[in-house]
């Protein structure tokens, strides 16, 4: 039962949240919700590792004259993500405290909400259940955004909004046709989806609709143009939700639907979505170096990374894909840890611009060494756990294709070269008139990224511990490809 309760916890604590009307109370009701969330996370994880490889602890019929059942588990590899989701949301909300939102009770509801949503995304072993989810993730996250975003926040939500929405359209007519393709009594059972005999054609616009939705979401070059702006403009904890975890929805998409239902399509299409994710990360890369926001900056730095998982993906070989599941955690912890930092520095100097900055570590030293840990992690430094995952793509690339590793591989130089000059812009150097006040970090502060450092180092020193969780079930997933 443990997985139905990871859904309805999060549900009724949402309800909860809007009831209350005091900001305070509501802060710490939503932190101690999200903190009973990860106990029970945990729990399944000491359950996994304990020998239940396969954690499908709920399924009854919903629809059942359609085919559709409540079918929640989880593997491995679901299990990742939610430990990943339960970890970060806590951290997320912790982070927000320095900051008064307007209609908090709403504000922490929403993020609740979308906790649900997540889970349920991670958890659906039922085809539409799955693209349920994966809509329901997308309304809090709109509202998160819109509400309580920047000055620009509604024309450029809409189109955050219009993306995604559009791409997920094509997704549920390709669910709706791998249905009726199913034997009857049809079935959106992932089981009976992953059985489907397609032919060449029918698996090529398969791929071309779960890609379409599953690119945008990541996203993969060239669908990436609503991003950068719906990080900038969206509140802190909004960006970090969006960038820690709801992007990991679009990787888990590929690895859990797309690959099983379609990998055949791979050796017509495979290639160029392999081309357009390493074009992401150079592309993606370039802009970064340009950029004088902090939290933009920050936004081009993550499509860098995902470029590189997306094509660990592809490659459809066990190393990419173990390198793109570690990765895809790796990415969370670091993105979320580099994005509460770049709050800390706005709400102490009012500003997200790098040319105003500078001089920090002189003022709030503690600052600039939990950034520069966390940095480590981002630019993969060995025994950092950006580096494993890193190490990992870059060798099932290479042996899918020497050429496209040599140029994925550019990722590292990329990295080291804009995150240390954006360090030493920011952090070194004489103070300006915006950081020659500047306070150091508050015990909340610290506690906040103490565990995002010790999830950096534990990875990247003891990497198999994790590994080994969703490592039989990616050898799974890609014997449905032979």
């Amino acid at each position: 039962m443990l997985t139905l309760v990871l859904i309805i916890l999060p549900l009724l604590f949402s309800m909860a949240a809007f009831a209350l009307k005091d900001e305070r109370r509501v802060r710490l009701f939503a932190l101690v919700a999200s903190l009973a969330e990860f106990g029970v996370a945990v729990a399944a994880f000491i359950q996994y590792k304990t020998g239940c490889h396969c954690l499908l602890l709920f399924s009854a019929n919903w629809l059942e004259s359609l085919g559709v059942s409540l079918k929640f588990g989880m593997d491995g590899i679901s299990l990742l993500m939610v430990m990943l989701t339960t970890f970060l949301l806590p951290l997320i909300i912790l982070s927000s405290f320095g900051h008064s939102y307007a209609r908090p009770s709403a504000f922490y509801g929403l993020i609740l909400l979308m906790e649900m949503a997540l889970i349920g995304v991670f958890t659906s072993f039922d085809g539409l259940v799955f693209y349920i989810f994966w809509e329901l993730a997308l309304i809090p996250a709109y509202f998160i955004c819109a509400v309580w975003g920047s000055h620009d926040r509604i024309r450029i939500t809409f189109k955050f909004f219009i993306y995604t929405f559009t791409g997920s359209l094509f997704m549920l007519v390709a669910l709706i046709w791998l249905y009726f393709r199913t034997p009857l009594p049809h079935s959106f059972d992932f089981r009976a989806l992953y059985g489907l005999s397609l032919s060449q054609g029918e698996q090529g616009w398969i791929f071309l609709a779960f890609f379409l939705a599953f690119a945008i979401k990541i996203p993969v070059f060239p669908f990436h143009t609503w991003q950068p702006d719906t990080y900038t403009e969206s509140p802190g904890p909004g960006s970090m939700l969006l960038s820690g975890i709801m992007l990991k929805m679009g990787l888990y998409g590929l690895i859990r639907w797309l690959i099983p239902v379609c990998g055949g399509a791979l050796d017509e299409w495979g290639q160029p979505a392999i081309i357009l994710s390493i074009t992401g990360i150079v592309y993606a890369s370039l802009i970064a170096i340009r950029q004088d926001d902090l939290k933009r900056f920050l936004a081009y730095v993550s499509i860098a990374h995902v470029g590189l998982i997306a094509a660990g993906v592809f490659i459809l070989n066990l190393k990419g894909m173990e390198g793109a599941v570690i990765q895809m955690v790796s990415h969370g912890i670091n993105i979320v840890g580099l994005f509460i930092i770049a709050g800390y520095i706005e709400a102490r100097t009012k500003t997200r611009s790098i040319a105003n900055l500078g001089g920090i570590a002189s003022k709030a030293p503690l600052l600039a060494i939990f950034f520069m840990l966390i940095l480590l992690g981002s630019i993969a430094l060995p025994m950092t756990n950006g580096f494993i995952g890193e190490f990992l793509l870059l060798m099932g690339l290479f042996e899918y294709h020497a050429v496209y590793a040599a140029i994925a591989g550019l990722t590292i130089i990329f990295s080291a070269i804009y995150m240390l000059w954006m360090f030493q812009r920011t952090m070194l150097g004489k103070t300006t008139g915006f950081t020659s006040e500047i306070s150091d970090l508050t015990l909340p502060e610290i506690l906040t990224l103490i565990p995002l450092v010790i999830m950096i180092f534990w990875i990247g020193l003891y990497p198999d511990f994790f590994m080994k969780v969703a490592g039989p079930d990616i050898q799974t997933i890609l014997s449905y490809l032979h």
